[in-house]
């Protein structure tokens, strides 16, 4: 398992993930497979989305705050009961498809970290089944 470090910026964010998987897929020797891509927050989420305009990710978060604000008649009593519901509408994991050492994305996709409690140091973690190039250039856990 490898696993890569990010910090994010707002309390709703939305990172994009991609880069990270594709140079994980590169410096493994990944062939043909999939890569499981987990989230180990409760107030966070994976998805995979358009990636060409800015504006979705935009809109994806203005909806978000919309439908489950921060502020409701919530019982959890740590002020972030909004992020919890939100990150069970996004999923904790992704799995994809690798095909000659490359995520097997459509055109506009890419792959995003959703942040609903932050800004805060978070994780995601990455592992590879299948056919390799070539053994690992680098062992270990992640940046």
């Amino acid at each position: 398992m490898y696993r890569i470090s990010i910090r994010t910026s707002r309390r709703c964010d939305i990172v994009d993930i991609t880069p990270s998987i594709r140079t994980y897929l590169r410096e493994i020797g990944a062939e043909s497979g999939t890569v499981t891509v987990f989230c180990p927050h409760t107030t966070a989420g994976l998805t995979v989305n358009e990636n060409a305009d800015p504006d979705v990710r935009r809109d994806l978060n203005a909806f978000l705050n919309r439908a489950i604000p921060r502020e409701g008649d919530y019982a959890h009593s740590e002020g972030n009961s909004d992020a919890h519901i939100k990150s069970t509408l996004t999923n904790s994991a992704q799995v994809l498809i690798v095909e000659g050492g490359e995520v097997m994305l459509g055109t506009w996709q890419g792959v995003f970290f959703m942040e609903y409690d932050g800004p805060r140091n978070r994780e995601f973690w990455l592992q590879f089944t299948g056919e390799r190039t070539a053994a690992p250039r680098r062992e270990g856990e992640g940046r």
